[in-house]
């Protein structure tokens, strides 16, 4: 967050250009904002979870987390089961041991099966969130600095498309650790169902009764 440049355009008054910073090194007043999206293909819905941390497999379970308490509950309240896309690397990838552990720790929260889809490698530009969501916030925030999370909220929030597109966006506070160590016996704990086609990208988080 700052008064960094932003690509694009944006009108101003004449003889009034808003004034940016030409290096966009953190700020260590403001900090940053960390974004997180969750959007639904058959709503037309998007739940944009803005975190002031790091992008941890933590923060990604937590968003996931808000979007169904915020509205995925809303839409699907006899919902027995929770299909996810995700790209193949990052917070939510295949790879990363956290991850399936907070989906763990989700799925006996909800007490429903989380299924999850990774884009292949190299694959990512396919996932509908990139083209369906993300490209419309950018070209809504387009030559606006983004100096604060209330201004950057507002923004996302106040994306919309022919099509119907709403976005809904919450702040989540929390700080989260980096480099956070999985254990063999915490994997061993997991109540995983890995599919028959490439069983590394596609499987099947199920709660464990308590």
């Amino acid at each position: 967050m700052g008064d960094f440049k932003n690509a694009g355009s944006d009108y101003r008054p004449e003889g009034l250009p808003e004034h940016v910073r030409v290096y966009d090194f953190v700020d260590k007043h403001k900090g940053k904002a960390t974004p997180y999206g969750v959007y639904d293909i058959a709503q037309n819905t998007a739940y944009v979870s803005l975190g002031i941390s790091y992008d941890t497999a933590q923060f990604s379970a937590s968003s996931i987390r808000a979007w169904w308490y915020s509205v995925g509950q809303k839409h699907y309240p006899e919902a027995k089961r929770i299909l996810i896309t995700a790209d193949c690397g990052g917070s939510n990838g295949y790879r990363v041991r956290l991850w399936k552990v907070e989906l763990q720790k989700l799925a006996d929260e909800l007490g429903i099966e989380i299924s999850i889809c990774h884009y292949p490698p190299g694959t990512s530009k396919w996932n509908r969130i990139e083209h369906r969501l993300f490209c419309h916030i950018s070209q809504n925030w387009r030559g606006r600095a983004l100096t604060s999370l209330p201004l950057i909220m507002s923004l996302i929030e106040a994306t919309k498309t022919t099509k119907g597109l709403s976005v809904r966006c919450g702040l989540d506070a929390t700080i989260y650790q980096k480099g956070i160590k999985i254990k063999a016996a915490q994997m061993a704990a997991i109540s995983i169902r890995r599919d028959e086609f490439h069983p590394e990208w596609n499987y099947t988080i199920l709660p464990r009764s308590t």
